[in-house]
């Protein structure tokens, strides 16, 4: 996953206030607005007693909430410095408990992890009740967004919308399927959903341009879209649940295979450390444990990381503090451009929770 839309956060200088919190505006609550306004007094105080300073407290609050468009379940991630908003994001799903904390890195990982997989893909809804046939009266209403899941659950992407009298219909999905094309080849789709009457759908998937047929899901009982949600939410929730991104897919195959040959990887946090130092990550491979223990000491710099405070001290830098191990990793990967992929442990387990595909080998491994 490419973290550049973590980059306009690195911008600013720490300190920096992270609060994460439900939003949620569903049927399940009575008073969204009051429901908000509580947890933002909470969020105001745990900021506080984490020794904030008021102006960033006061602007996190002022963001919270912000989201009142936005219908169902989610949340809001709010970064705030200096007395700043340096980043305002949603989230798909609301967070289990809200959290705030305030420091010297900022608390980014339960975003990237809610980012995640970010699948491209295209969405079409195909509405027609009529007869079977071309020479019968009635209209094709077509729904399509061009996407990436998760994120169009709060953030709807490009739609289309045409309402097309069936007698057209045979003619009309080839242009249709072509205009398609262009937007999926655009977001790189890896998947084209499509929903609605079987036999009005049947006739614009014949007609997709081929390279568009052969990534064709049909999906049974879609329903009506929600206002300001993703279309076919519910069909796409199933279908992508556990997947992986093909990009991230082909990042972790790589990896796969120049480990098993002592190539361009490493595992294990003392390793990682080190290639990061050198600026040497293509991609990191990580075991999301929000409960890890695991710290690293930093200075000012992304790229100055270590496992000791010695280590950092020996290379003249004065300015030291121990930080969570994946918010130091974080901020060298986004310095550096390098790209990160949450892999559940399941999938495979890595030394520390954490491996590296490297750009490029050590010329003497062994020295």
């Amino acid at each position: 996953m490419r973290l550049s839309f973590l980059e306009p956060l690195y911008k600013q200088t720490g300190p920096y206030a992270s609060v994460y919190l439900d939003t949620s505006r569903d049927s399940a609550i009575d008073d969204p607005d009051a429901a908000v306004d509580l947890r933002r007094r909470h969020l105001r105080n745990a900021l506080a007693s984490e020794g904030a300073d008021q102006a960033s407290i006061t602007a996190a609050a002022a963001a919270v909430g912000g989201d009142t468009d936005i219908p169902g379940v989610h949340g809001q991630a709010v970064f705030t410095a200096h007395g700043r908003l340096a980043l305002l994001d949603e989230l798909p799903t609301p967070p289990a408990h809200d959290t705030a904390h305030f420091g010297t890195l900022p608390d980014t990982m339960p975003l990237i992890v809610q980012h995640s997989p970010e699948i491209p893909y295209v969405a079409v809804h195909v509405h027609y009740g009529g007869r079977h046939s071309t020479e019968a009266t009635g209209t094709v209403r077509i729904e399509a967004e061009i996407g990436v899941w998760p994120l169009t659950k709060v953030t709807p992407g490009h739609r289309l919308h045409e309402e097309i009298p069936v007698t057209d219909w045979l003619n009309a999905a080839k242009v249709l399927g072509e205009e398609l094309e262009g937007h999926a080849r655009r977001v790189n789709a890896e998947e084209v959903v499509v929903a609605g009457d079987v036999w009005a759908r049947g006739i614009l998937v014949r007609r997709l341009p081929v390279p568009l047929r052969g990534r064709v899901t049909t999906v049974e009982g879609a329903g009506e879209s929600q206002p300001r949600r993703a279309l076919l939410e519910h069909r796409l929730e199933s279908l992508f649940s556990g997947r992986m991104a093909e990009h991230d897919r082909s990042l972790l195959a790589d990896f796969l295979a120049q480990r098993a040959r002592d190539g361009a990887s490493a595992e294990g946090l003392i390793a990682t450390v080190s290639a990061l130092q050198r600026g040497q990550v293509k991609a990191l491979f990580l075991n999301n444990h929000p409960e890890s223990p695991l710290r690293l000491w930093i200075g000012p710099e992304p790229s100055q990381l270590a496992l000791t405070e010695q280590e950092l001290r020996s290379y003249g830098i004065q300015d030291i503090r121990e930080e969570r191990a994946d918010a130091a990793l974080t901020r060298a990967l986004v310095d550096t451009k390098a790209e990160l992929v949450v892999v559940p442990q399941q999938q495979l387990r890595l030394h520390d929770g954490v491996g590296v595909l490297l750009r490029y080998a050590d010329p003497n491994p062994g020295a």
